[in-house]
């Protein structure tokens, strides 16, 4: 039987921590990471700079929304 490999950024832990806990992880960082629709500008520019806290980079807004995400 042939093995899925991990894609993404949680190929770091190898055999360790279970397919489930690494799933979730990469979901979440992958968003985390994705770049965003800004409310303001509409431009592709929001990028995360903490939990919570987004910036657009062609505006210079800076908002808060969800940790991981922007709210659509």
């Amino acid at each position: 039987m042939a093995k899925k490999q991990m894609q993404g950024s949680t190929k770091r832990f190898g055999a360790r921590y279970g397919r489930t806990v690494k799933n979730k992880l990469d979901k979440i960082e992958s968003q985390a990471k994705a770049v965003y629709k800004c409310p303001y500008c509409s431009a592709k520019n929001v990028k995360k700079q903490m939990a919570g806290i987004w910036k657009c980079s062609k505006c210079n807004k800076k908002f808060t929304s969800k940790a991981y995400s922007v709210d659509k």
